[in-house]
């Protein structure tokens, strides 16, 4: 079966489903469709992956198929009105008093605007998170989004921001603007810009041009949190498009954490390339952060941050094909294909950064993102293919980390992620 015969077979299978998700959608969360039409719809695989890039051995039409049906089953557990009748929020629960996060709210923003075309509703979940985002404002940068409120829209636990949220709505904007233009009732364009000189002012470190880990770590409050960094925010393809945009010199930006990866592996990670939560001192000699440096026992090991690295520079990696990026993302993918013997149900819920295993247990936040990693390792294929199987036929964990997370790695291994 073809391609297009094979995505028509599977549409004809699904499409009462979707118009029904559709229609209780649009009467719970009380926003109306968009008339706009978006100029990559999912599945059109317009970004131009580079050519070492592997791709599932599954077949482009299966590979589009599972992240479509994997997509509806994450919309109708985690997107939902917000407190506004024009707001959209993705519920995150995180168990510690935030019902929604900056972070949640930036990779809601990510899907629904790659999910055009397949979802009639993506423009007006996109609108509908941007308006909830820019009615919680940073108290510090009323430009960045405060970064956690709970049930009723309260922000709560500080009220400032957090780097990981504004980076990815800021890079969702710029994506907006290239799928559905900027003329409508939302300039993105110039939300995006505006997000940008928020970053740059606020979340770039003036001395080591790395990512801070909020506009609440100003000098000379901390300089310990000053000069430090969270390996998950270090989101090479979005510096990358960020290039000749607003703010700063973003080729500084995405040089010194490359230069800062390549330091990171080599001094602290030889053998296994794995990159801690946390990293301080980045004015000096980098390390990782000792234990409860900001949020856990394990904040200088591979933990629940790091464990979004592959998939960040993973998905750089395939689609720059920027030799930096895939040296870096490719150690990491080589150390654990041969730690698990190829096995994904093998991959533990964190690691040492010499390679031991934290957890006995694991979890989808740490198996999704190596299949991106996978994608960039050149013996990597039979490797790719075992991940996208037993991420394909894991059911939802019900989780809005590991879900998401999970959806964000289909995108980038569907070739359905997109650069503005």
């Amino acid at each position: 079966m073809s391609l297009s015969s094979s995505s028509a077979a599977w549409s004809r299978r699904t499409g009462p489903l979707k118009r029904v998700l559709q229609g209780l959608t649009l009467a719970l969360l009380g926003v109306a469709g968009s008339a706009h039409a978006q100029t990559h719809p999912f599945g059109s695989h317009h970004e131009a992956y580079h050519a070492s890039t592997l791709r599932v051995s599954a077949g482009q039409a299966a590979a589009d198929s599972a992240t479509a049906s994997f997509y509806w089953q994450w919309k109708s557990r985690y997107v939902e009105a917000g407190c506004q009748p024009d707001e959209v929020r993705i519920r995150a629960s995180t168990g510690d008093g935030a019902h929604v996060v900056s972070e949640g709210q930036g990779y809601g923003m990510l899907i629904a605007v790659m999910m055009a075309g397949q979802d009639a509703q993506a423009q007006a979940i996109f609108d509908g998170l941007h308006r909830y985002n820019r009615r919680h404002p940073s108290q510090n940068n009323p430009d960045l989004m405060a970064w956690a409120q709970d049930a009723s829209c309260n922000d709560v636990l500080d009220h400032d921001s957090a780097t990981d949220g504004d980076l990815d709505i800021a890079y969702a904007l710029l994506l907006a603007h290239e799928q559905w233009g900027s003329g409508g009732a939302i300039d993105y364009a110039s939300e995006a810009t505006r997000v940008l000189d928020a970053i740059a002012a606020s979340n770039v470190n003036p001395t080591t041009k790395l990512v801070n880990l909020g506009d609440w770590a100003k000098w000379p409050d901390d300089p310990t949190y000053y000069y430090a960094t969270r390996s998950s925010d270090w989101m090479l393809g979005h510096f990358r498009s960020f290039i000749g945009r607003a703010g700063t010199d973003w080729s500084r930006v995405l040089s010194a954490h490359q230069t800062l990866i390549e330091t990171m592996q080599n001094s602290h990670a030889s053998s296994t390339g794995l990159l801690p939560d946390f990293v301080i001192n980045t004015h000096t000699t980098p390390r990782p952060a000792a234990a409860n440096f900001l949020e856990a026992p394990h904040d200088g090991r591979y933990s629940w941050n790091a464990a979004r690295v592959p998939w960040r520079l993973g998905i750089d990696a395939a689609i720059s094909g920027d030799a930096r990026s895939r040296e870096a993302v490719g150690r990491i993918s080589r150390w654990i294909r041969g730690k698990t013997r190829g096995n994904p149900s093998s991959i533990r819920a964190g690691y040492y950064l010499d390679g031991r295993a934290i957890e006995s247990y694991s979890d989808m936040v740490f198996i999704a993102p190596f299949a991106v990693a996978a994608t960039a390792d050149s013996g990597g294929q039979a490797w790719l293919d075992s991940l996208w199987s037993h991420i394909v036929a894991a059911a939802p964990v019900e989780d809005y980390y590991g879900d998401t997370v999970k959806l964000l790695a289909m995108l980038c291994v569907s070739r359905n992620w997109m650069t503005p």
